[in-house]
């Protein structure tokens, strides 16, 4: 039965809440990624309203069609007739532009005729999308748990990111093939006592002895079942280090109990940014397509060539300058930490060179990087927009939907983009030629 032949009331009223069934009232937000997907995958090849699915795209379109009724009275939705809207979104009619224009118009659309697809982990602000979708890339699902980065992800693609990806209802989801898995993965430690070299290699499945309870865990298990041609991962240059190395030793021997021929490089973002932000790439093929023979280099690195005053606003809020009270603070704290031989303080930009790298507490003080105004002037932080811009994101790029706060905090944890871009260009070639 396909979904154009139900109506809105025939929707089962059945939760479960660790199963798959969920055709009940959800989040609104996982609603929203349901139907998101949904209308995003309209061109037939990846219809996530099979089976038992279709019930819970209705109760999708039913929840939101209310939401809208509630929030926007004088406008087009109150006189919507839900069944009519079923039946025309099933057919790909052009009533979704007209009523679910929130998915549709945005800056970073969907390619229209993708060259490959993938799915996006640990989402954020986008940053892996962005990248893959340069590359002619189509994104069939996307995974993020907090919500306001969801909030800046839909603004900008038009897709709800789903929630928790280590619950196996979130993971019901991600359609069974796609080509490339991308994944920003955040690094918990690894427990790895007890766990013996013999036990876990050339198994499987060995890697849940090893990495059970991180999240971790999670991208193998999805990388075991799904068997993408590819996967791309980046992580914190520490992850080299961690546990003297055993962390990273057990990623990688994970990835290659899992048939997958692992390259592994830590590479600085001021090739394309004027930052300095070292973060690991972690790139995959699978053996049982490439035999392990594929030809993979990741793109050269060299110095910065572009500096810091490069992406500053002329015209800035005066609310981004420091207070008397914070500058004094920041600049005693720095004079303590001197006189006892430590490094610790604020950063004051040379605007020909390149920053330190921002970080998540960067709507905290500041203090990493700040901007000279000039003599009799205190400095300033960096403006969410100029953040954007020091990770690589066009100015078309949607970051105001979100406060300050959530803004700063959402860069401080992205990906810098152009050199996601550059790895994820060998990647598709790679794939390509084989």
């Amino acid at each position: 039965m396909a979904i154009k032949d139900i109506k809105i009331s025939e929707i089962p009223e059945e939760v479960t809440e660790e199963g798959i069934k969920i055709y009940g009232p959800v989040s609104y937000e996982t609603q929203v990624a349901i139907l998101s997907h949904y209308l995003h995958s309209l061109d037939g090849k990846h219809d996530i309203a099979s089976g038992e699915k279709r019930y819970e795209i209705l109760g999708a379109i039913h929840d939101y069609i209310e939401y809208k009724k509630s929030k926007e009275k004088n406008s087009d939705w109150k006189d919507v007739d839900e069944n009519e809207v079923v039946s025309m979104v099933a057919e790909g009619s052009p009533l979704q532009y007209e009523l679910f224009s929130d998915f549709f118009n945005v800056p970073f659309p969907a390619p229209k005729n993708p060259k490959f697809t993938f799915i996006d982990l640990f989402a954020g602000m986008g940053g892996f999308r962005l990248a893959m979708q340069a590359q002619g890339g189509k994104c069939v699902f996307s995974s993020e748990w907090n919500a306001y980065s969801q909030k800046t992800y839909f603004a900008n693609f038009g897709d709800m990111p789903f929630g928790d990806i280590t619950k196996e209802v979130t993971k019901s989801y991600i359609p069974e093939k796609f080509d490339v898995l991308c994944a920003g993965f955040p690094c918990q430690p690894f427990s790895i006592a007890g766990v013996s070299k013999k036990k876990s290699l050339g198994r499987e499945t060995g890697f849940k002895d090893k990495t059970q309870g991180t999240l971790f865990f999670d991208v193998a298990d999805i990388i075991s079942r799904h068997r993408p041609k590819a996967f791309f991962l980046e992580n914190v240059k520490n992850l080299t280090s961690h546990d003297k190395g055993n962390t990273f030793r057990v990623i990688k021997e994970t990835l290659e109990e899992l048939r997958y021929s692992v390259h592994a490089l830590v590479m600085d973002g001021q090739t394309y940014v004027p930052q300095h932000r070292e973060r690991i790439m972690i790139v995959g093929f699978d053996k049982d397509i490439f035999d392990g023979k594929e030809i993979f280099t990741f793109p050269e690195q060299h110095e910065a060539t572009r500096s810091i005053k490069e992406i500053l606003d002329p015209n800035i809020d005066p609310k981004y300058t420091l207070s008397d009270k914070l500058w004094t603070y920041l600049q005693n704290y720095a004079e303590k930490h001197r006189a006892k031989g430590n490094g610790f303080g604020f950063g004051l930009v040379d605007l020909n060179g390149i920053t330190r790298t921002l970080s998540a507490r960067y709507y905290k003080d500041g203090s990493e990087i700040l901007i000279p105004q000039g003599e009799g002037k205190n400095p300033r932080r960096l403006s969410p927009r100029e953040c954007a811009r020091l990770m690589g994101y066009p100015d078309q790029y949607r970051i105001d939907r979100v406060s300050d706060v959530q803004a700063y905090r959402q860069c401080g944890n992205s990906v810098v983009v152009p050199l996601i871009t550059a790895v994820s260009e060998q990647i598709i070639k790679t794939i390509q030629s084989a």
